[in-house]
């Protein structure tokens, strides 16, 4: 039992920083793009320390992703989506409240709270996709 628990927080740990490291990766890549439609040529990406655990944290759905793993595309999409919004929206939250948010999102009009934006639907669905790929490896996936 003990040696089943370890091996299990080993992955734990190895999936949470493969996910923070991945986010962070897409995040400043993302944000470089950015910079690009500024016609910023030096195409400079930013992150946030505070964006490593939050990515992270993805690590926690691969039980989800196992169990999806036969739902259509769409489907999953949407629930990775959804929750996906949802962590954004309560870290968001919680790290304004100590004015430490490193995105503000007020200059949209389809943000909510500043913390979100809707239009953002579309790479969060891919991201969660994007997960589910990492986390699941090994294991058979549409059968």
């Amino acid at each position: 039992m003990i040696r089943f628990l370890k091996k299990e927080t080993e992955k734990l740990i190895h999936d949470f920083i493969l996910c923070g490291s991945v986010g962070w990766c897409l995040e400043v890549f993302f944000t470089a793009l950015g910079s690009l439609r500024r016609r910023e040529l030096k195409l400079i990406g930013t992150s946030s320390l505070w964006m490593f655990p939050i990515y992270g944290s993805c690590a926690l759905l691969a039980p989800l992703f196992r169990r999806m793993r036969r739902r259509p595309l769409w489907m999953r999409g949407t629930v990775y989506m959804t929750l996906i919004f949802s962590a954004e929206y309560l870290s968001g939250r919680l790290l304004r409240r100590r004015e430490l948010c490193p995105w503000d999102y007020s200059r949209s009009r389809f943000h909510i709270h500043r913390v979100i934006r809707l239009d953002y639907a579309p790479n969060w669905f891919g991201a969660g996709l994007l997960f589910e790929r990492l986390l699941t490896r090994g294991s058979e996936m549409g059968n």
